[in-house]
């Protein structure tokens, strides 16, 4: 073999080598991973020490659960206007491959508003809205793409949904225990409404109402542009997902 084309196989495997290499090293050793989805911190419970109860000690334990029980809070305590309020968290995520490698890009803001209200053991509305252009990821070219030409914020700065029917509450909801509801509303997102339907977990614990969730996105319904570039391809979907607290 000629030592000229020998140089340049030579230089040729050292490129394809890097092109393969090189995003792994990057997304695998360099790149922190991408945060976890949002969810609703575990709830502390606390084990009581095995003891031996009487007779006597279980008949006066029965009167103390019976009298409690008469005492808890009405469900009318919570109707009302209740707003958004600090540490609430919406974003995306979207699966990406960059030169064959498997990431995600992550981007979320605080920068949201909204407010529901409860009525006879219902949220019979709810809403919020957020401010795309404060959506910010661990890559500025990544927000630059999307500020951009994919969601167009300075034209669209702002996404709003609306819940489009009620959800009951169950007495367990307002004793702190989390619910999980099926639920729709609608989305509005680069300018186009759509009706969407997804899962949410809710809360109430200590006058704060935490609402989690993510909604599925399909970039074409909402006339969002493939946002794959040369050598990173992003799937056609995506999640919005979020962590409301709401406060009166």
């Amino acid at each position: 073999m000629k030592p000229v084309f020998r140089n340049v196989l030579a230089g040729a495997v050292v490129v394809a080598v890097g092109v393969v290499a090189g995003p792994w090293i990057y997304i695998n050793l360099i790149v922190d991973d991408a945060p976890e989805a949002l969810t609703l911190e575990p709830i502390e419970t606390t084990i009581a020490p095995e003891t031996t109860t009487t007779v006597g000690e279980v008949a006066a334990l029965t009167t103390i659960v019976e009298v409690s029980t008469t005492t808890i809070a009405p469900v009318s305590n919570f109707d009302g206007n209740w707003s958004v309020a600090t540490k609430s968290v919406v974003g995306y995520r979207a699966k990406e491959v960059l030169f064959g490698q498997n990431t995600e890009g992550v981007g979320r803001t605080s920068a949201v508003t909204g407010k529901l209200k409860i009525d006879k053991e219902k949220v019979v509305e709810a809403e919020f809205t957020v401010d795309m252009a404060s959506i910010k990821s661990d890559s500025t070219r990544r927000d630059a793409q999307v500020n951009g030409r994919i969601l167009d914020t300075v034209t669209y700065p702002t996404a709003k949904f609306v819940l489009s029917k009620p959800i009951a509450l169950t007495p367990e909801a307002f004793a702190g225990s989390d619910i999980k509801v099926d639920t729709t509303g609608s989305l509005t997102l680069r300018g186009v409404t759509k009706d969407v339907s997804f899962t949410l977990v809710a809360r109430l614990v200590d006058d704060v109402i935490e609402v989690n969730g993510s909604i599925q996105i399909v970039f074409a319904d909402f006339s969002i542009p493939d946002p794959s570039l040369v050598a990173i391809i992003v799937e056609d979907r995506g999640l919005l997902e979020f962590l409301l607290r709401f406060t009166r």
